[in-house]
């Protein structure tokens, strides 16, 4: 595909006069809706204007590029306009903007689109290309000249810009010579042994990865090539990444250039030196950035623990398939949290507002209109619970196009009694399926390559899931709920409380990792099904190690250091508000003697929790929702009972420490 297949003839506007930046943005919008490229003209300059507001496309030396990604856009296209006396664009360099190319790209912008729109942004850079196009004299000299830069037949030191045939044939002196300098630039930069890596790399993105993106790679790349620097440019464009950075190549370098205005991995960088700086910079200010970067007066960059734990969450394809398995879990876990918490406990309130009538004994929770409201809003939240959980889980697996698959899945699985275990296969099963419709549509015509992600995709992956889960999924899953929710009902004492020891024990192996994870996601699945006993169990381990320690640390100074004394005091607030965290600190610092004496304290509450039959309904909360457990005192003396045996224990095994 080539620039002049988006540029129609009829969305080039030769010696136009428009009086400000808003009235460019309009006639440029007329432009692209004449060419046929807009299904909703409003709606596409609506995302037009708010690109502007992130900063403004007009770029400094006379050109400006609007552009947008949006629903209004029927199909990729161009609209160029030159306005020979100018007009003020707000551009970087505060000068009016005289050339005009209006980029607009669909939501899912084929990358061959985003490919030609690439290119057409780092080529009026050029600025002799630049002005042979604004001196044009005829819309078919304009498109002329742009398809003689694209062929490579631009030329401004011959008579038109634009190379004869005669002038194209190179002598055999230039054949031997372009053959020379290629043969050299393959194996110099491979042997130079002062300079074997790469002396600054940089990273250019801008929102919508269209323009800006590769107009500041190629005038970075431009201008370290002029400067004798070797440097390498990673783009975070619309279609990915490209020329993605190693781990090698950051390691050798001197320093980092981020010109972006889009979220990048930064924890790869972590005490490099680096510029930040907007995209803009990278396109105006290329040579000032570079000399930054080679002076040494950089600042170190230090990278915050969320970069670190987002780049944690990328790298999957490096891992084992167990681990990518946890994580896709974790994905749909972690997502589905906030619906089950804010939900369950909205629900245990209804509980705690209300008045018990035995001979109305289904209607409790809902029986007063404060918490019939509290009933209706907290199970609105918790309906989402299984949908989002394997919504996430397939998104994570299958990204954006897996979210619809699996959020259809987990609904299904909901209204079709497999219940919580039938959502997380679903999630699972949603994923790969619409990786499998991926492969499937691959090989259609390029022509169709927009419509897979608003089409083929969700179709295909709503269709496939539903077949899995009406047929396979929900029949054999349904019968094993059954069965387990009636083993439940019918265990007996002994059995329950080793159910309970070992669901509370869970919670302190790993404090907040994945045992822990296992056991309160379990927890929180049986909430769902009717079954209040588990998270009950899950609820009074999790709460045991922060207090234990806590009770420790007051009652047994001397085991603890004077830091440890005083953060041990936070850990009863940490303990009474369900946050096992709060003793992980001290089981990384003396995981022999820490974990045994909490797994101990945390199984002894969870069983007796079991023993006197207490229940809970909200699935966090800790001593804030005691009114809504079941049999709340034994719950209670369950804990305390728990944390004492912990602490115990603790002091037992733990040695004084020499003064």
């Amino acid at each position: 595909m080539k620039i002049t297949d988006l540029l129609k003839p009829q969305s080039i506007l030769l010696n136009a006069s428009p009086t400000n930046k808003a009235d460019a943005i309009y006639t440029l919008g007329d432009l692209m809706d004449k060419g046929g490229n807009l299904s909703d003209k409003a709606e596409y300059l609506e995302a037009v204007f708010a690109r502007e507001e992130s900063g403004s496309t007009g770029l400094g030396d006379g050109i400006a590029t609007p552009h947008a990604k949006s629903a209004g856009v029927k199909e990729a296209g161009l609209a160029a306009m030159v306005v020979p006396n100018g007009v003020d664009f707000e551009a970087l360099d505060g000068q009016p903007s005289r050339l005009f190319f209006m980029i607009a790209a669909p939501e899912g912008a084929a990358d061959t689109h985003v490919e030609v729109l690439s290119k057409l942004a780092t080529m009026v850079i050029d600025p002799d290309f630049k002005n042979a196009l604004i001196q044009a004299a005829t819309v078919d000299r304009f498109l002329e000249l742009i398809t003689a830069k694209e062929e490579g037949n631009f030329d401004p030191s011959v008579e038109g810009y634009i190379k004869t045939e005669d002038e194209k044939a190179p002598s055999i002196t230039d054949a031997i010579e372009a053959k020379a300098t290629e043969a050299i630039e393959k194996v110099v930069p491979k042997v130079s042994v002062d300079n074997p890596h790469y002396e600054v790399l940089a990273v250019t993105g801008c929102p919508t990865g269209i323009a800006h993106t590769y107009m500041a790679a190629e005038s970075l790349e431009r201008k370290a090539k002029e400067m004798g620097i070797s440097l390498k440019v990673e783009k975070n464009g619309a279609s990915g990444i490209k020329d993605a950075l190693t781990a090698e190549e950051i390691e050798h370098a001197k320093c980092i250039i981020v010109a972006s205005d889009r979220q990048v991995e930064m924890a790869r960088f972590d005490g490099k030196p680096m510029i930040q700086t907007k995209v803009a910079n990278g396109i105006n200010k290329a040579e000032e950035l570079l000399r930054e970067a080679m002076s040494g007066a950089a600042p170190v960059y230090h990278a915050s623990q969320a970069d670190k734990d987002s780049a944690n969450s990328a790298i999957d394809a490096k891992d084992s398939f167990g681990r990518q398995i946890y994580k896709h879990l974790m994905n749909g876990v972690s997502h589905m949290l906030p619906f089950v918490i804010g939900g369950g406990i909205l629900i245990a309130l209804a509980f705690l507002f209300d008045t018990f009538d035995p001979a109305n004994a289904k209607n409790f929770g809902s029986g007063t209109p404060l918490s019939a409201f509290l009933m209706k809003i907290g199970g609105a939240s918790f309906g989402f619970m299984l949908p989002v959980l394997a919504g996430y889980i397939a998104m994570s697996i299958a990204d954006r196009p897996g979210l619809v698959a699996g959020f259809v899945g987990g609904l299904l699985a909901s209204q079709g009694g497999s219940g919580f275990l039938g959502a997380l296969i679903a999630g699972f099963a949603a994923g790969y399926l619409v990786l499998l419709v991926k492969k499937l549509v691959s090989g259609l015509p390029q022509a169709l390559e927009g419509t897979k992600p608003v089409l083929f995709y969700p179709v295909l992956g709503v269709l496939f899931i539903g077949i899995a889960i009406t047929f396979i999924i929900n029949p054999p899953v349904s019968a094993l709920n059954e069965w387990l929710m009636n083993s439940l009902q019918t265990m007996g004492t002994t059995s329950r409380v080793l159910l309970g020891l070992v669901f509370g024990a869970m919670m302190s192996v790993d404090m907040g990792g994945p045992v822990n994870k296992a056991a309160y996601v379990i927890g929180t699945g049986a909430l769902e099904t009717g079954e209040y006993g588990i998270m009950a169990a899950v609820m009074a381990g999790g709460m045991v190690p922060p207090l234990a320690i806590a009770l420790c640390t007051t009652f047994f100074p001397s085991r603890f250091t004077e830091a440890e004394r005083k953060s041990g005091i936070t850990n009863y607030i940490m303990g009474l508000s369900f946050i096992t965290e709060g003793a992980i600190p001290f089981a990384a610092a003396d995981p022999i003697r820490v974990l045994p004496s909490c797994i101990i304290g945390a199984g002894t509450a969870g069983a007796l929790s079991m023993f006197f039959e207490c229940t809970l309904r909200a699935p966090h909360g800790g001593i804030f929702v005691v009114p809504t457990i079941g049999n709340p005192l034994l719950y209670l003396a369950s804990i305390a009972i728990g944390s004492v045996v912990a602490c115990i224990i603790l002091a037992i095994v733990k040695p004084k420490l020499k003064k």
